[in-house]
C-alpha cells in the first residue's frame, strides 16, 4: 500500500514539474518572437530601453464567429456561410430549400 501511495505522489510531482517546464518554454518562445532577432543581452532586459514584460505589438487574431444555418441548425464559421435573404446557410441547397418553403396560409 505504501508503494502505491508513493507512486501516486511521484506521478503528480512529475506532472507538476512538466507543466512548469512547458510554461517556461512557452514564455521563452514568446520572448524570442517579440524580440525580433535582438541580442540575448537586450532580450534579458540589460539593453537600453528594453522591457521584458512588454506586450507584443500586434493584437492576437480572433477566430471567425460561428453562425447557425437557418435550415438545418449546423454551426459554421461566418466566412464559410452563405447569406441569402438575411439568413445564413451552410450550403446553396439549404438556401434554395429555405426560400422555396411555403409561408403564411400555404404553410398549413
Amino acid at each position: 500500500m505504501r508503494n502505491f501511495i508513493l507512486l501516486i505522489v511521484i506521478f503528480f510531482a512529475t506532472q507538476w514539474l512538466l507543466k512548469k517546464l512547458r510554461r517556461a518554454n512557452a514564455r521563452a518562445q514568446a520572448g524570442d518572437r517579440t524580440a525580433g532577432g535582438a541580442s540575448a543581452r537586450t532580450r534579458n532586459g540589460a539593453g537600453a530601453g528594453a522591457n521584458p514584460n512588454a506586450a507584443p505589438s500586434a493584437p492576437p487574431q480572433l477566430a471567425d464567429p460561428l453562425v447557425r444555418c437557418a435550415q438545418c441548425g449546423v454551426h459554421m464559421p461566418s466566412s464559410d456561410a452563405i447569406v441569402a435573404a438575411g439568413q445564413c446557410f451552410c450550403s446553396a441547397g439549404h438556401a434554395r430549400r429555405y426560400a422555396a418553403r411555403p409561408t403564411g396560409r400555404d404553410a398549413r
